[in-house]
Order: structure tokens, then C-alpha cells, then sequence
């Protein structure tokens, strides 16, 4: 049916039913991924424990989805499909916590090999303050050619994608769900500029509708793609502490902007910094960190 285990890689990453443990468990059984499309049923039920009604919608998908056809479709939209087993595989992703087996990306594909990103992530509730921030961070990083990777969520996500763009940098956004179902709506033409002139990265297939559960994993290719994460302005519970958490646990380094201890959006990055996170100050504060990979800056 198919001529290499990448082939199957992406069929299975489109069945219904399955996870990211599911494929690492089939991997591990088969590393070529071709039994799978012999067995019966109840074989795969009883081999992958899962329920039932998981077990027979990816049954279905594994034995009716005509994945040649749909890369040619995604090529035809300049939709790109990367996986794990890649040459052009993230260098840092494929060294994070569960990895996404296959990336679906729009733009400029080639930027995922560089070594030098640095997530940048916040609050969807800036205030002035933390938009100067930005503006004070993102022009020294992006002169020392530093990519930018955030989430397109609004507030600190997108304005550090559109800094970076004004400074003539490159930045890449990591999203929930497919490239075609963009969240929120009110980033769609900043998302068009990015799929045109930057990149957008997803582990989801392209026509997947974007869930709440989706987010919390997307934060991980956040970091995970990153050599740091900075953390602008941020609530005690936030998705950005999630992404700084995930940096930890990466082994990357976790950096925040301070504030005033009478501003909610800066109760979680002050908090960051009581936990060993490096208070940052100027752009410098970061290229420091990282002098002994890039001794340029």
C-alpha cells in the first residue's frame, strides 16, 4: 500500500481514535508500521487498548483514507508535512517531550532548521507596559538573528509575531488545530501574512477544528522548539506559565519580564522570577544566556 514507513507515519497521524501514545505504542511493536494494515479488529483493540468506539473509527480511517491524494491536495494548497523521521525535522523539537510525529506547516518551512528561536508568550490581556516591553526585547533580537516562536494567541502572542515583523525578522506561530480553521478569528490577516511571508506550524491536520484540549499540547511545540521562553506579563494561571513549566521540564531556559506587584498581569511572571526564572531587563539579559552556543550574540 505504501512504500515507506514515513507514508504510514502520516496515515496514521489522520485516523481518528488515535493519540501520540497510540502511534508511539505501534511504533515500538512494529518500528516499520506495516502490520498494522493487516490485522484485524479485534487485534488492534485488544494490542492498543482502546475503547471500542476509538477502535472502530480509526478501523475505518486506517483501511478507507487515501493519503497520497490528500499530500498531493495539501502541496497543491502549499501546505507542507514534516515528520518525525525528516531531515528537516525542528533539531530542538525532536529532542522535547513527546515530540509531534508529523508538523503541518504553511510558509517558510526552511526556518525550522534554524538553531536560533526563542519563544516569546504573555497574557491575551496586555497593558502598555508590556507592549513597550516588546518593543524594547524584539528589535536587539531579531538584529542578533534570533527567530521568534509564539503561540498567535491575542494580546503578547501577536504583537510580539507583528514587532518582529515590522523589525524585518522572522517568527513563527505554533497553533491549535489546522492551518485552515485559524483561532482567534480577529488574527486571520495576521495569520495570512504569516503563512505567506513567515510560517505556522501545527501538529493537527489541516482541516482539524481547533479544541480547547488542543492548547495546552500546542504549548509544548512552543518550547519545545525553543533554546528559551520569555514570559511577558502573565497571570498566576495562564497558559504562558504552562509554556514555561514545559520549558523546564525541556531542559530550556525560562526567562520574565518583572512588574509591579500592585498588576495582576505581573503577579505570574514575578512569581517565575521567585522561582529561578532570569529577570530580564533588556534583550541582552537573553543573548547572554546563550553566549557560550552563539558567542556573536
Amino acid at each position: 500500500m505504501y512504500s515507506s514507513v514515513r507514508e504510514r507515519l502520516i496515515h496514521l497521524h489522520h485516523c481518528r481514535g488515535v493519540g501520540w501514545k497510540t502511534i508511539d505504542r505501534l511504533l515500538r511493536i512494529d518500528p516499520s508500521l506495516s502490520s498494522i494494515f493487516s490485522l484485524p479488529s479485534s487485534t488492534i483493540a485488544s494490542m492498543m487498548s482502546i475503547f471500542h468506539e476509538r477502535n472502530s473509527l480509526f478501523f475505518q480511517d486506517l483501511h478507507s483514507l487515501d493519503i497520497k491524494s490528500m499530500i498531493k491536495t495539501y502541496k497543491d494548497k502549499n501546505i507542507d508535512v514534516i515528520t518525525v523521521l525528516d531531515d528537516d525535522y525542528p533539531e530542538w523539537l525532536k529532542h522535547s517531550f513527546e515530540p509531534p510525529w508529523v508538523l503541518y506547516a504553511k510558509g517558510k518551512i526552511e526556518w525550522l532548521s534554524h538553531l536560533k528561536m526563542l519563544s516569546i508568550v504573555g497574557t491575551r490581556q496586555p497593558t502598555t507596559e508590556g507592549i513597550r516591553a516588546l518593543q524594547v526585547l524584539i528589535p536587539p533580537l531579531v538584529q542578533a538573528g534570533w527567530t521568534i516562536v509564539s503561540g498567535l494567541a491575542l494580546g503578547i502572542d501577536a504583537a510580539a509575531h507583528e514587532i518582529t515583523i515590522e523589525q524585518h525578522g522572522k517568527t513563527i506561530a505554533v497553533i491549535a488545530g489546522g492551518v485552515e480553521h485559524i483561532y482567534p478569528k480577529q488574527n486571520r490577516g495576521l495569520a495570512e501574512r504569516l503563512m505567506r511571508d513567515h510560517l505556522i506550524i501545527s501538529e493537527y491536520p489541516p482541516h482539524t477544528k481547533p479544541q480547547k484540549w488542543q492548547f495546552p499540547l500546542r504549548n509544548r511545540i512552543i518550547s519545545g522548539l525553543s533554546l528559551g521562553t520569555v514570559v511577558v506579563q502573565a497571570k498566576e494561571k495562564s497558559g504562558s506559565l504552562i509554556t514555561a513549566s514545559l520549558a523546564l521540564e525541556q531542559g530550556r531556559e525560562v526567562f520574565a519580564v518583572p512588574g509591579s506587584i500592585f498588576l495582576e498581569q505581573a503577579s505570574g511572571t514575578n512569581k517565575l522570577i521567585q522561582q529561578g526564572a532570569k529577570l530580564v531587563c533588556t534583550a541582552q539579559d537573553i543573548i547572554d544566556e546563550f553566549a557560550y552556543i552563539f558567542p556573536s550574540g
